[in-house]
């Protein structure tokens, strides 16, 4: 099956290199020297990786025929397609493809159903979970241990215990009076000479 590995964004310098927004977590494998991907559009495509560095924290890429910035910039916003076994697993157990993950049921702890993965965005500084409501709504999800708690592909749920808010908006509202509830308490009456205690919580 065909797995988006990475979306190709500016030239860089003057000699066919390019940034990449890399959506693997295993770019040394899928965008390797020598690695031929399929490409969205097609017309682009495809592309044999010839050599590749990290610089300032990006992934850099040279493909062979392109050899200035002219023809990296035209390359700009396509889609990087790698071709993976249906069957393979990643290295780490903690890992997953997103082929994987789509469709998978989320619910709480106590089995209440939140909705079901459409889709995973890969942003730069984590992933996130798309995901449909029952009523057709989405929400996203951040894919952090402290959220997501388990995987579990058997039963085809991701099972996760959400902070206020982020599923249901309501309750951040409720949270936020009551931590200005709690401060006002904790302030103490000045007319009555009691010491305040500062509350503790969640910074």
């Amino acid at each position: 099956m065909q797995l988006v590995v990475a979306r190709i964004g500016r030239a860089h310098g003057i000699k066919g290199e390019v940034t990449v927004e890399v959506r693997t977590d295993e770019p040394e494998l899928r965008l390797g020297p020598g690695a031929v991907l399929a490409t969205e559009p097609t017309a682009t495509g495809p592309l044999t990786v010839e050599a590749g560095r990290v610089h300032s924290g990006r992934l850099l890429l040279r493909f062979e025929g392109v050899r200035d910035r002219t023809a990296a910039e035209a390359l700009r916003n396509t889609l990087l397609i790698a071709e993976v076994d249906p069957d393979e697993l990643p290295e780490e157990e903690d890992e997953f493809y997103d082929h994987q993950l789509i469709d998978l049921d989320v619910v709480l702890a106590d089995g209440t159903e939140i909705g079901r993965i459409t889709e995973i965005s890969h942003l730069p500084s984590q992933d996130l979970f798309i995901v449909e409501r029952p009523d057709g709504s989405e929400v996203m999800i951040p894919f952090v241990e402290e959220i997501v708690t388990e995987i579990d592909l058997e039963e085809q749920r991701a099972v996760i215990t959400p902070p206020p808010g982020l599923i249901d908006e309501s309750e951040a509202v409720i949270a936020s009076s009551r931590d200005e509830e709690t401060g006002e308490a904790a302030s103490g009456d000045p007319a009555s000479g009691d010491a305040a205690e500062t509350p503790k919580g969640d910074a």
